[in-house]
């Protein structure tokens, strides 16, 4: 599989479009461009069983699991809903990412 450009980035609050935790946010944790997958604070919960060990007991945790980063978007600053990524070159030459739907800058 190819590594993808991914749009989001490491810190960006997202808002889940489809499957179980659809309509959940989070900040994402993790990108994982050769995958092309996000780890989503909070999103995607799955239940691991870890056996003891010498310096942790075991049982069963909650853990978060990769998303897909098409099943997320990126939350608009100005309006707090999920928007699309775009860049926006200045006079300058720094590229900058910005939401489509406001047309504002994103940190």
């Amino acid at each position: 599989m190819s590594k993808a450009k991914l749009k989001i980035k490491k810190g960006d609050k997202v808002v889940v479009l489809t499957g179980r935790d659809k309509g959940a946010t989070g900040e994402v944790t993790q990108v994982m461009p050769s995958d092309n997958r996000v780890l989503v604070s909070g999103v995607n919960m799955v239940t691991k069983h870890k056996k003891p060990t010498q310096f942790a007991a075991g049982g069963v945790e909650k853990i978060e699991a990769p998303i897909h980063a098409s099943n997320v978007a990126l939350i608009d600053p100005k309006s707090e809903k999920a928007t699309r990524v775009g860049y926006k070159i200045d006079k300058d030459g720094n590229k900058t990412r910005i939401a489509r739907s406001s047309g504002q800058a994103i940190d």
